[in-house]
């Protein structure tokens, strides 16, 4: 199921069907809906009491050096770059494979809603005072803001640095961004349970799954205690 969203009315529009399990790309709003499959489950992190484990630590004192910064979505070349060099790394046959810096550049400006895209540099000599980055750009992600949180549209990171686990860097940083904001959620998009490459989006607990009766809050996560 789809629906644009344009016009006045769009932010406010994308803030129901977020909460409805509907997902953003460029002007539309989408939800699968399989005739005779349940598998993709909207999952969003509890901010306000979310448990943050040893794991979680080093994570974030791995990338310590690091800080994002949120802009106006405006895509660069360098951006495309590490879009491409992602892609190219992590999901060569994905749907995504073929995008052009064209149509990078589409699924980033082309939005009628609250949007950032958010860098990741190290940190430099002023990033205490001016909240910026300097150098080579890290990751980054393009993130909505909703009227209850913060949902990341997608997010990309350099391949060739798999021990920083930018990844859930990024997911840690949006909690903490939401919570300096007053946002209960961070919307982390869909999840299956036994896909491989969705699994990480289980640990972030407690976290409510959309399910046929409503939001249901999860607390402990089974399958990968």
């Amino acid at each position: 199921m789809f629906t644009h969203l344009v016009g006045s009315r769009a932010r406010e529009l994308n803030d129901v069907l977020s909460q409805g399990g509907f997902r953003r790309s460029q002007s539309i709003a989408y939800r699968p809906a399989c005739e005779m499959c349940r598998a993709c489950v909207s999952v969003r992190v509890c901010v306000n009491d979310f448990r943050m484990t040893r794991g979680f630590r080093r994570v974030l004192a791995r990338n310590s050096d690091l800080i994002g910064e949120a802009l106006p979505p405006r895509p660069r070349s360098e951006h495309y770059s590490l879009f491409r060099s992602y892609l190219d790394e992590r999901h060569p046959d994905g749907g995504m494979a073929t995008m052009s810096a064209l149509d990078f550049a589409m699924m980033v400006e082309d939005t009628h809603v609250e949007t950032s895209l958010i860098e990741y540099r190290r940190r430099g000599p002023d990033s205490g005072f001016t909240g910026r980055g300097a150098g080579d750009l890290f990751a980054m992600a393009l993130t909505d803001t909703l009227s209850d949180g913060l949902s990341m549209v997608y997010s990309v990171y350099d391949p060739g640095l798999e021990l920083r686990s930018l990844g859930t860097f990024m997911v840690l940083d949006h909690i903490a961004r939401a919570r300096r904001l007053g946002l209960p959620y961070v919307y982390l998009g869909y999840w299956v349970e036994g896909s491989p490459k969705m699994t990480y989006k289980s640990r972030f607990l407690p976290q409510e799954r959309l399910m046929p009766q409503g939001w249901e809050r999860v607390e402990r996560n089974v399958s990968t205690d």
